[in-house]
């Protein structure tokens, strides 16, 4: 037996087994550890996938993948995020090839309460394109999460003036949080994880490779309300992430430039082929996506605790950190009961999450 985050990562290293068939498999399934406790003839007779098919999964590589991650795991700053998890960004999770898990190391995670804007654009910056940078983010409402991708240029730019304008921002990343591409960007780095964080879909040890970014740019657009491109060639990798953003139903904007200018190429592009939104500054995009005005403090409702809350509100008065498999062992009940109940008393703001299906007393 493992712990469930285990399973969980497991079940995103089966080989063939994309984001798409996998999360198939999770309306047959009671659970990823379904996957790995069934024989195979059970598993192609509910999923109706071959037993070759199975057997190529590799079901014993894929846990001892995911083994590997225990030691990061047990570090109190990096924590696992699995879909089913309440802390899971849920504006991603509406993404059809969304992964189904995503390491983080920061600040507790503001994606599910903010208003989120990805700002993407060239690794070959200009003075124009930090202008527009610095002005932008500087004329934002501070409660706007800013995300992007660390690379250099205007990524590492849009997460610098975020932390000196006070905005929390996070860095999506094409390699495991173990390390940091473009290595000159570790301090940056580690100055966002105290105020935003990063986040990756691969396991911790996974190197930086060319086919790793286009699927960190999925990520970057699917938790982002809208995309900002900022300088972009023809064929950028920024205009990448505008298309996904556009197919994932998001609001897709882009600063012009001069027409024979080669780093406003993208940009022009995408505007006059109506897949960009043309602004000229904060103004312009506050207004489109009607952000012109703070939002309302949204206040809460301290209801009343059930029994069954209760229960489990004074187990955390007696020991300030559990885990779900620990309370459903205690209280003999379904972690599928003990997961809802903490979700509910997380809603209440009476305990918080600390990722790995682990949970403790807000300080």
């Amino acid at each position: 037996m493992h712990p469930d985050y285990i399973y969980q990562i497991a079940f995103t290293q089966l080989y063939g087994i994309g984001p798409i068939r996998a999360k198939r498999l999770l309306k047959i399934l009671d659970s990823p550890q379904a996957f790995f406790d069934l024989s195979l003839p059970k598993l192609q007779q509910l999923t109706s996938i071959s037993l070759k098919q199975l057997e190529l999964a590799n079901r014993t590589g894929a846990l001892l993948a995911a083994q590997t991650q225990v030691p990061y795991l047990s570090s109190k700053d990096l924590h696992y995020f699995f879909t089913s998890d309440p802390a899971f960004p849920q504006q991603l999770k509406e993404c059809p090839d969304a992964p189904l898990g995503l390491f983080y190391r920061g600040t507790s995670p503001t994606w599910n309460q903010s208003r989120t804007l990805a700002i993407v654009g060239t690794r070959q910056e200009t003075a124009y394109g930090k202008q527009i940078v610095k002005e932008l983010i500087g004329s934002l409402p501070k409660d706007i999460l800013i995300v992007s991708g660390l690379a250099q240029g205007v990524d590492a730019d849009v997460h610098e003036q975020a932390l000196n304008f006070g905005l929390q921002t996070v860095g999506v990343l094409g390699h495991g949080l173990d390390r940091i591409y473009p290595a000159k960007h570790r301090e940056l780095a580690l100055a966002m994880t105290q105020q935003g964080g990063l986040l990756s879909e691969f396991l911790v040890g996974t190197r930086a490779e060319r086919m790793h970014f286009p699927m960190r740019n999925r990520i970057i657009a699917g938790l982002a309300d809208a995309v900002v491109v900022i300088e972009s060639k023809k064929n950028g990798g920024s205009l990448i992430t505008a298309e996904l953003a556009n197919d994932y139903n998001r609001e897709v904007c882009a600063f012009p430039g001069a027409v024979h200018y080669a780093n406003s190429e993208g940009c022009n592009a995408l505007i006059k082929a109506n897949k960009a939104h043309l602004i000229n500054n904060a103004d312009d995009l506050l207004s489109l996506l009607d952000w012109g005005t703070l939002p309302a403090p949204k206040t809460k409702e301290t209801k009343p605790l059930n029994n069954a809350q209760k229960q489990i509100f004074e187990l955390f008065s007696a020991k300030n950190t559990w885990s779900i498999d620990d309370l459903a062992f205690h209280l003999q009940k379904p972690v599928s009961e003990i997961s809802t109940l903490l979700f509910e008393l997380e809603l209440q703001s009476l305990i918080e999450h600390m990722g790995a299906n682990r949970y403790k007393l807000p300080i």
